[in-house]
């Protein structure tokens, strides 16, 4: 599991800034409000006009941490999702400022969903109706969110939290598919870029033609870190690292963060002659990946993880910023299997994980190769 720091500073409020400092490229970036277009708040539990706000540049030369996040490290919230009826789901969860380790000693204080960058896993069915409910509990800055997988009035449906408030939104969920979801709080980049971030499965009602095939199912998410809240690297920059994250699909599935490590040491398992369903999302923000498994062919492919959208035998799955897909395929030999983008300058920085192989199924405890 990834080794983090949690230790509870306390909350913090925020004087009300009578200044924001905005650099010139944050205030260009800033009026791009990407998918969700928020200007309303009517469905926060406040009504309230206006609440602490803080710039999202307002930073030093040597810390791009801003002034109300400083020394704060908000611990890990669980999820909560409840199916309340047959087409009723409630679905819970936090905004908050949480240290995440990105690489051996590299701490980053991401903003994240419930303390986990990507955020936590959200499953629900075809067909489903998602009664949302946010806790912004950053002291500092609205939050939101913006499900890929729903049809809904972003400015409305989508709209900010406050800080130290709760907003609860309801939408249907008609389309099946692996898809994005992300704080769409503009300036949406810097947002999602600190790590606000995830992935919500929409099952179809009607299943996969290949589900009684499948021995073995995961979840694997691939995101990018830049310069700390630094806008200019966001939006110009490359990325310092490239990283492939899994979150649970059952109990006793792992949560990992997106880091460069944990699938290497700790990798996947299966057995030998197991055939393997992966859901696959590019979060980004920015890059596409090129999904692929080294010695193995896709012999099943869902793009969007849509029933409808079925291809065979591929190599490589290309998956733009956002894109999903559920990539099926056999192991036949034991060994350690690298899953990479095959954009090998983002590989380098950090996107492979590893599939180990083994004739029992279990994890022998032997090194991974390098690759």
């Amino acid at each position: 599991m990834v080794k983090q720091r949690y230790f509870d500073e306390g909350g913090t409020k925020m004087k009300r800034k009578t200044k924001m400092m905005w650099t010139a490229a944050a205030l260009s970036v800033s009026l791009l409000a990407g998918c969700s277009g928020n200007d309303s708040v009517a469905t926060s539990t406040s009504k309230k006009e206006s609440a602490n706000t803080a710039s999202t540049q307002g930073t030093t030369q040597t810390s791009q941490v801003i002034e109300p996040h400083k020394g704060l490290n908000q611990p890990p919230v669980p999820i909560k999702i409840e199916r309340t009826g047959p087409h009723d789901v409630n679905v819970e969860m936090t905004a908050q400022i949480t240290d995440i380790e990105i690489d051996k000693g590299k701490i980053y204080k991401a903003w994240t969903f419930n303390g986990q960058a990507p955020g936590p896993l959200v499953v629900v069915n075809e067909g489903d109706t998602i009664h949302f409910t946010l806790k912004n509990m950053d002291p500092a800055i609205p939050h939101s969110m913006d499900f890929h997988a729903v049809h809904a009035a972003p400015s409305k449906d989508f709209a900010n939290v406050q800080p130290n408030e709760t907003g609860t939104f309801s939408y249907p969920a008609n389309n099946p598919g692996v898809f994005m979801y992300h704080c769409g709080t503009s300036p949406v980049l810097a947002h999602i870029a600190n790590g606000m971030h995830g992935t919500i499965i929409v099952k179809p009602k009607n299943g996969y033609p290949t589900d009684k095939s499948i021995d073995r199912e995961f979840v694997l998410i691939q995101n990018e870190w830049y310069k700390y809240n630094d806008m200019n690297d966001f939006a110009n920059g490359v990325p310092s690292h490239v990283v492939f994250s899994t979150k649970a699909l059952k109990e006793g599935d792992r949560n990992t963060n997106g880091d460069t490590f944990t699938l290497k040491e700790h990798p996947l398992v299966a057995k030998v002659g197991d055939r393997i369903r992966i859901y696959v999302n590019n979060v980004g923000p920015n890059h596409v990946s090129s999904f692929h498994v080294v010695g193995t062919v896709f012999d099943d492919v869902y793009l969007d993880g849509n029933p409808a959208n079925h291809l065979k035998g591929l190599q490589t799955v290309m998956l733009p910023a956002s894109g999903g897909a559920v990539v099926e395929f056999t192991v036949t030999r034991p060994g350690n299997y690298p899953i990479v983008t095959h954009q090998f300058n983002d590989a380098q920085k950090g996107a492979v994980a590893i599939l180990k192989v083994t004739e029992t199924g279990e994890d022998d405890g032997k090194a991974t190769m390098g690759h």
